[in-house]
């Protein structure tokens, strides 16, 4: 590691830092943090009397639960075990005071996010119903979308480029399509996915597959038309066949332009499969932050926000590294 690069470290990690400390400054004052309920002697003897253990009493109460809820919740009779297993007191209908508190000033603190943080990393494959999985299967089912679409989007995009990129007859016939289905936003192609193919899930790979295509076609177009001219004259040279060319000559050296556009398409798609999950429902990360925010979870929803940016950023090295292993220097 250079120097250079370690106080890059040093400079990142102190922003971090800072901007930790302002968002625990302003969500931790006192107009942003949700008081515990205040319960009398009466109450708690009125709940004890109907059968909530003291411990219980008390928990509720710091997590801002009024006494009628708490009344409420004794009358079904579960101990606070029991109704965390089926998915916590927010899944029989109650709000907490701290929900309700973090809705109207509209962010957590640090502190309530690694919290929810915690619980989402230490158990990520949890599975208690149609609208309450763990992170880690939501990201399952939201890789899986992408990777299929971007495979898809390889398996088209490339041997096209490679036909635009060798042929100017095919480069002057095609580019007016290109030109004129690239900037239509690949959320714009769901609902006609659905009609089409009336399959939420096939809908949301096609989106994927739509917006990466672009990006890869025409680097890839790019990176076959600009291989130097000396080099093709070798192969004619050496009377090498057009296909023996493509792959001898022209893929090595397109091949760097060409994971480029590959790692601008895996950007795009991680991106739009975020809307498009919010849109189609069902389990993925983009419906996972749609459904914590109609819950009023926005630690959950914060959090999630973060795994979306991590994720994004593992899958742009990845590519970063590809790129870097067919990069040459002449």
């Amino acid at each position: 590691m250079t120097t250079r690069n370690l106080h890059a470290g040093l400079l990142s990690l102190t922003l971090l830092i800072a901007f930790l400390a302002v968002w625990h400054v302003l969500t931790t004052s006192a107009s942003h943090t949700a008081a515990a309920t205040k319960l009398s002697s009466n109450q708690i003897e009125t709940l004890e009397q109907k059968g909530m253990p003291k411990a219980d009493i008390d928990a509720y109460a710091t997590e801002g639960l009024t006494f009628p809820q708490l009344d409420q919740i004794a009358g079904l009779g579960l101990s606070r075990e029991e109704i965390d297993a089926a998915g916590g007191i927010q899944s029989f209908g109650f709000t907490t005071g701290g929900a309700a508190e973090e809705a109207e000033t509209g962010f957590p603190s640090p502190a309530q996010v690694w919290r929810e943080a915690k619980e989402q990393i230490f158990d990520p494959f949890y599975d208690r119903g149609p609208n309450d999985k763990g992170i880690g299967i939501q990201l399952q089912y939201s890789l899986a979308r992408v990777l299929t679409g971007f495979l898809l989007a390889i398996t088209v995009a490339v041997p096209l480029g490679f036909l635009i990129g060798m042929s100017p007859l095919w480069s002057s016939a095609i580019n007016p399509y290109v030109q004129v289905l690239k900037p239509i936003s690949p959320l714009a192609w769901l609902p006609v996915a659905l009609y089409l193919i009336k399959d939420s899930e096939q809908a949301s790979v096609f989106v994927i597959f739509i917006c990466s295509v672009w990006p890869m076609l025409i680097n890839t177009a790019f990176g076959v038309a600009n291989v130097k001219g000396d080099w093709l004259n070798i192969a004619k040279t050496l009377e090498m066949s057009k296909l023996k060319t493509a792959f001898r000559v022209i893929l090595p050296a397109a091949a760097p332009t060409i994971l480029t556009g590959m790692r601008i398409s895996i950007g795009i798609a991680w991106l739009v499969i975020v809307a498009a999950e919010m849109v189609i429902g069902g389990v993925g990360v983009g419906y996972f932050v749609w459904n914590e925010w109609n819950g009023l979870n926005l630690a959950s929803m914060i959090f999630a926000i973060v795994i979306i940016g991590l994720v994004g950023l593992i899958l742009d090295l990845a590519l970063g590294q590809a790129l870097r292993l067919v990069e040459y220097k002449e």
